[in-house]
């Protein structure tokens, strides 16, 4: 497939990829209609990546978004978690046999199944989470039934760059992808431009060790599963004396959260959603990069409910507020006030235009 191409493509630049696996979630799957006051006769579905519902990061997120629409919309919902890429097809193919008019994919590897199921199924409507669709050549494709949810995080991932490099102690931090796809690599390419521009305004030499944009090589887990892999990548950074780290990896990362713990001393910056919020392990957590995944799918639902469903991408940007820098939360008293001002600073330029966060993977 396709996907698998391009996947095996993009990995050729990995620097450490570990293969063994944590144990994936059961597949499970539940129809739920919506208790409030006036029932609508709609039916959203929403079939996981490996991550599963509960990742702490963009499956729960968009999770959310579904169950809010339940609440909110009184439609019916059908929902089912992948255990393996192999799910993906079976998984989709049960929601269109469950007369699903709504059927969102979570996450960049669903892809080739979702634009496979659309183009099969051009009665039924979908929608993709990190990720657009393409032809056999990767050129972008648009279908009538399908909606691309995309996110330009690396202009969030700016921030929390320059926040690390503007608080670290040491003078080193570090970042690592769960695997090398678009949506991984965004986070790493923004994280990198903020420490540059931490260096370059104030004379630094705040090294990040995990990732080289120009080259696109770093490190990466292989999987989005293995909290064991998160914890050997982990240790492997702090050994090095990193201080803060940006694990993009979905539960993974929460394998480095345990060994920073340890550590004592080391700091977690966390992705998709507030991980103050969403892990245990909140008193690690400097700051999140925020994909507001949950209010995208919400909206989404919305509009197709409204029959207003439209097959143009929804981009998530820091002037839509389709992303974010989370509050530092314990970390408050931490971040000096003059680097508060300049985020602030940094992220209106970004807004206005003055400064161009550019990653390969940005939405096009």
């Amino acid at each position: 497939m396709k996907k698998i191409i391009r996947v095996a493509a993009l990995g050729g630049a990995v620097a450490l990829a570990l293969a063994a696996c944590g144990s994936a979630p059961e597949e499970t799957e539940e129809t739920t209609g919506g208790e409030t006051a006036a029932s609508v006769d709609y039916k959203a579905c929403m079939v996981s990546d490996a991550g599963g519902f509960d990742d702490k990061s963009f499956n729960q997120s968009g999770f959310e978004g579904l169950t809010r629409a339940v609440e909110e919309l009184g439609i019916e919902e059908a929902h089912v978690e992948s255990a393996a890429d192999t799910d993906y097809t079976p998984n989709i193919d049960s929601l269109v046999a469950e007369d699903c008019d709504l059927i969102i994919g979570v996450g960049f590897l669903l892809e080739d199944p979702i634009q496979a199921a659309a183009e099969a199924n051009p009665d039924v409507n979908f929608a993709l989470v990190d990720s657009s669709f393409s032809d056999a050549d990767f050129a972008p494709v648009t279908l009538d039934n399908g909606k691309p949810i995309l996110f330009d995080t690396a202009q969030a991932a700016y921030l929390a760059g320059y926040t690390a490099a503007a608080t670290s102690t040491t003078g080193k931090v570090a970042t690592f992808g769960g695997i090398q796809i678009p949506s991984v690599t965004i986070f790493m390419d923004g994280f990198a431009d903020g420490i540059a521009k931490f260096n370059e305004d104030n004379g630094g030499s705040v090294q990040l060790l995990g990732w080289d944009k120009t080259t696109q090589q770093g490190v990466f887990a292989g999987n989005f599963d293995s909290q064991d892999d998160g914890k050997n990548i982990g240790q492997s950074f702090i050994d090095q004396g990193a201080d803060i780290i940006m694990p993009v990896a979905g539960p993974v990362g929460l394998g480095t959260a345990s060994v920073a713990e340890a550590a004592g001393n080391v700091a977690i910056i966390g992705v998709d959603s507030d991980w103050y919020e969403t892990t245990e392990y909140g008193a690690l957590i400097l700051t999140s990069v925020m994909k507001e995944i949950g209010p995208a799918v919400f909206d989404t639902i919305s509009e197709a409910v409204d029959d207003n469903f439209s097959s143009d991408a929804y981009v998530g940007t820091l002037e839509n507020e389709g992303l974010g820098l989370a509050p530092f939360h314990d970390f408050e008293s931490k971040v000096p006030a003059d680097v508060v001002t300049k985020l602030d600073e940094l992220k209106a330029s970004i807004i206005s235009g003055d400064i161009t966060v550019e990653s390969d993977a940005s939405p096009k």
